[in-house]
């Protein structure tokens, strides 16, 4: 497990994070809540001083455990589960920062749960995000999330808890005596690579693989992000595309751990932008059910390339936060289903109306589940002008 330091350097480090993702500047007695499991509970504590100490006003919500929340969905009625507690509401449109610690005791505790019902509690607490989106477009919030060790975690990455311990330890160099310098040299680094992708006029990306064969179109005033310190580690580059401009196929080639449910071996079709083939080989009732629970969650909201000289995860953690920004042998892409980013906008988010987000074709949906391809892959952008150029190649971003 963690060593004192480590746990320190890793508080340090999230601090950076949720200070760098945000758009606006921290105030004196502003609220952020830390959310957390109860195996995470001495970095919650860590943090919590920590934020006492930046003269921040910490607010701490422990989440429900595996017990808890399989019998919330064993037991509960549909009024109970859109049930929300009073005073949410109230505090999400008064937070500043959240800070979320995940440490799941179990990841397959929901395999014989209703999927509807997984969807229904999902899209009743969807307005609690739609409340801190726009906050953080308006620049008066700011997130970022971390993952923390846990046997059910090593188990099902087949490692032991202490090799599952240094691959954190690794990711997010709390190895290194200043962390935070070496994740700003990381954010520094990826600002060349942003503003080469951002100076094209593409009409849209043909994605190939063994088993990719996919056009994407990014849309009207788009812009490429990432690594701004939201994810913790986090070493990818996106967007969130036009929607309607999906089309081809797509495969998931790392299994996929989701809201206590296991999925390998997803296969997606598009047309028109909607995922009208769903297939997975393990899993595959659920994967349809999450991609129905919504009008949106059968279509694109985010397409992410991790560049492999950046990432060093090269192991499968079993967690959608590291998979994610997976580097290895090839990199990764993956995209999300459901949800897009309003801050992959290229304009002033502050003016961002859900009428205008429509009109550009972003998504909305309660889901955002993201499924990753670690094949070696070519990335073409077809510009308006017709000249093609590849933009990703050996796991890594190229001619930047």
């Amino acid at each position: 497990m963690f060593t004192e330091k480590q746990l320190n350097r890793y508080a340090e480090v999230l601090l950076w994070g949720l200070e760098t993702a945000r758009t606006g500047k921290f105030k004196k007695n502003d609220i952020v809540l830390i959310r957390y499991n109860m195996p995470a509970i001495r970095l919650a504590e860590i943090l919590y001083a920590k934020l006492l100490d930046w003269g921040m006003n910490p607010v701490q919500r422990l989440g429900l455990n595996s017990t808890m929340e399989r019998n919330l969905f064993k037991l509960a009625n549909t009024k109970q589960l859109m049930f929300q507690p009073p005073g949410d509401e109230e505090l999400f449109r008064n937070l500043n920062g959240s800070i979320y610690l995940h440490a799941p005791e179990s990841i397959t505790h929901l395999g014989d749960i209703d999927p509807n019902k997984i969807g229904k509690a999902a899209v009743a607490r969807k307005y609690l995000r739609d409340i801190l989106d726009k906050r953080d477009e308006q620049g008066t919030f700011g997130w970022t999330l971390c993952i923390y060790p846990t046997s059910e975690l090593a188990r099902h990455a087949k490692l032991s808890m202490q090799e599952y311990t240094d691959e954190i330890v690794k990711a997010c160099f709390l190895n290194k005596v200043a962390p935070v310098s070496a994740w700003q040299n990381i954010f520094k680094n990826a600002i060349s690579i942003k503003k080469w992708l951002n100076r094209m006029r593409v009409k849209f990306f043909h994605i190939e693989s063994e088993n990719v064969d996919l056009e994407i179109t990014p849309g009207e005033n788009r812009r490429w992000i990432g690594i701004s310190g939201h994810n913790i580690p986090s070493f990818e580059i996106f967007l969130s595309p036009d929607w309607r401009g999906t089309r081809g196929k797509y495969y998931a080639n790392q299994p996929s751990y989701r809201n206590g449910n296991y999925v390998k071996g997803v296969k997606l079709a598009f047309e028109r932008g909607i995922a009208v083939k769903i297939e997975a080989q393990v899993g595959e009732e659920f994967l349809k059910k999450q991609l129905s629970m919504d009008k949106g969650a059968n279509k694109l909201g985010e397409f992410s390339l991790t560049d492999k000289r950046y990432s060093k995860i090269n192991r499968f953690m079993a967690n959608t936060l590291f998979d994610e920004n997976y580097g290895g042998r090839y990199g990764n892409c993956h995209v999300a289903l459901g949800a897009s980013y309003a801050d992959t906008y290229a304009g002033d988010t502050r003016g961002l109306t859900k009428e205008i987000k429509k009109q550009l074709g972003f998504n909305d949906s309660a889901l955002h589940w993201d499924l990753v391809n670690t094949e070696n892959k070519r990335v073409v952008a077809h510009l308006v002008s017709g000249k093609k150029i590849t933009i990703y190649e050996n796991g890594m971003f190229t001619n930047y």
